[in-house]
């Protein structure tokens, strides 16, 4: 069973923050169930066989989903770290579009040395995409921006959450004078705006991991912030929320409504645009 049947002007995915509990399989399937066109996939290298990289690719035949990221590369202090390249070439096995990276090495120039180490190995199969936050050491939009000019590897992307770049203090016309070749895909989902103190580390990872709202359902600009994006850019709804998880644990009656909020979102929104 697929939920929906009206085109929408992008692609709707489920990242998969939104069921932490859930098996790869069950990522695959739960977001097939649901009528996303894509799905994400949360890598533990040191979980994932080669047993679990066929029953994978085996749901992914059976559902004919295919995947927007696989996540994720979290560089840290200190030399380029083997299961990294790993991440990535499993990303590349699975046909996955993008690999989702965030950096806790406060040393710039060696992050972006091991991002532009990465999209060497990703070349044209996969796609190298940071994300920024202040739960990292890339905080701001202006600083990821000035690494991905630094790398200039078509293989780099950047990843802009829409939480992240409000708490961070993003303009949108800061993302206005972004270039779209630079954004493969966006993670959208809602929140109280003022939110989590930006000066409290704790609040904003908690908010991050268990406090997103619906589409719709706070006071994040995603309207002007979707105008601006590339016209049919994938979205990645990225609504992590313990709300979420205790109203619907099952995962695919979660992700029913994970996409029931966000078409519907998304219905309105690409009107107001002129993109319906």
């Amino acid at each position: 069973m697929k939920m929906g049947a009206v085109a929408l002007p992008n692609p709707l995915c489920m990242a998969s923050g939104v069921m932490p509990e859930a098996s790869p399989v069950e990522l695959v399937e739960t977001a097939a169930w649901a009528g996303f066109d894509y799905g994400g996939m949360w890598v533990e290298p040191a979980d994932w066989t080669d047993r679990t990289l066929r029953q994978v690719k085996a749901a992914m035949r059976a559902t004919g989903l295919p995947l927007i990221d696989v996540e994720v590369v979290w560089l840290k202090p200190g030399p380029a770290d083997p299961q990294h390249d790993r991440i990535v070439d499993i990303g590349m096995e699975l046909g996955a579009r993008n690999v989702l990276c965030v950096s806790s090495d406060p040393d710039m120039g060696a992050t972006r040395d091991k991002l532009a180490r990465l999209a060497e190995r990703a070349g044209r199969d996969i796609r190298i995409n940071l994300e920024f936050g202040l739960f990292t050491e890339v905080r701001t939009l202006a600083q990821a921006s000035a690494l991905l000019r630094q790398i200039s590897h078509p293989a780099m992307g950047l990843l802009i959450d829409a939480l992240h770049w409000r708490r961070s203090g993003g303009t949108l016309a800061e993302i206005a004078e972004l270039p779209d070749a630079w954004l493969s895909y966006v993670q959208l989902c809602d929140a109280p705006d003022p939110g989590a103190d930006a000066e409290d580390g704790q609040a904003i990872l908690d908010e991050a991991i268990d406090g997103r709202l619906p589409m719709g359902a706070g006071g994040l600009p995603l309207g002007p912030l979707y105008a601006l994006m590339p016209k049919g850019i994938p979205i990645s709804i990225e609504e992590r929320s313990k709300a979420l998880r205790d109203g619907f644990p099952d995962l695919r009656e979660r992700a029913g409504e994970l996409m029931r909020i966000s078409r519907g979102w998304l219905q309105r929104e690409s009107v107001l645009a002129g993109r319906a």
